[in-house]
């Protein structure tokens, strides 16, 4: 959700928050590194958002082609590139938002906030980081792209010794019945323990738990779910109590949050060694 109705100033990127890129064929990932970079992230994220998936522009979107928030100048913006498109901005396929603890200035908060009550995660010890804004080129959803997504987040985790990862999730359409079987999976099976059970705002709150777990075919249910979604459960991720319905992006979020001290050890060696460069 989002009341920004005239785009902020973008700032360049801080280069301290940068981590190596990593490669594979003709695909990069990376932080953007110029102004240029984030407006061609914004744009890759209209094209998916509102061409595609059918969300409604706000304020300035609509005429400049962009998406984009208050948040975006106090993020970093992880990009996958594939060069074999060309350089620079036209190379951009895939791009994830990605904001710190320690970037928030004082008197703000998280995007998530605007739908969740985040008091236990806030209160989690050591950095912790939002995502949000994930896409990619209809052309790139594939497994490289997808896996590269995944180990350029895994970089940033061990650079900025992340202690946790949370954000909204997206489920397509605004009824949650149409998508009470995913909702109910993810209640009776994915659940976050209390400790970091963050709850949808009041005003908010959609009921995930539509049907009873022995109604529920656990292995379909979990093939079926969105792969940003399965990617979250596949690093141990649990969501938070209740669903939200985003009418401008005509999606039902949920809350994923990621202990990344409980990422399984198959994934950690693998990034860790792609992220110290072994």
């Amino acid at each position: 959700m989002s009341d920004t109705t005239e785009r902020p100033v973008l700032l360049t990127p801080d280069p301290d928050a940068a981590f190596p890129a990593i490669t594979s064929g003709d695909l990069e990932v990376r932080l953007a590194r110029d102004v240029a970079e984030i407006d061609a992230s914004q744009a890759l994220r209209y094209r998916v958002f509102y061409e595609e998936r059918a969300a409604k522009p706000i304020g300035e979107m609509g005429a400049l082609k962009r998406d984009f928030d208050a948040f975006d100048p106090i993020a970093d913006h992880l990009l996958v590139l594939d060069h074999a498109k060309g350089e620079g901005t036209k190379a951009v396929v895939g791009t994830y938002r990605l904001i710190r603890r320690s970037r928030i200035p004082a008197g703000r908060t998280f995007y998530t906030a605007g739908e969740y009550d985040i008091s236990k995660i806030l209160a989690f010890p050591g950095e912790i980081m939002e995502l949000g804004r994930s896409c990619v080129d209809r052309d790139h959803r594939n497994r490289p792209t997808m896996q590269l997504l995944w180990r350029g987040i895994a970089a940033y985790v061990f650079k900025h010794d992340i202690t946790l990862m949370f954000g909204c999730a997206s489920l397509p359409g605004t009824d949650p019945d149409a998508v009470g079987g995913d909702l109910s999976y993810l209640y009776h099976n994915h659940l976050a323990p209390d400790g970091l059970r963050v709850r949808a705002l009041d005003d908010l709150h959609v009921e995930m738990n539509r049907m009873p777990a022995d109604r529920i075919d656990a292995k379909r249910a979990l093939a079926g779910l969105p792969p940003l979604i399965k990617g979250y459960l596949r690093l141990g991720g649990f969501v938070g109590d209740g669903a939200v319905v985003d009418p401008q992006f005509n999606t039902t979020d949920v809350c994923v949050i990621v202990q990344t001290s409980a990422v399984t050890d198959k994934y950690y060696k693998h990034y860790e060694r792609e992220a110290r460069g072994g």
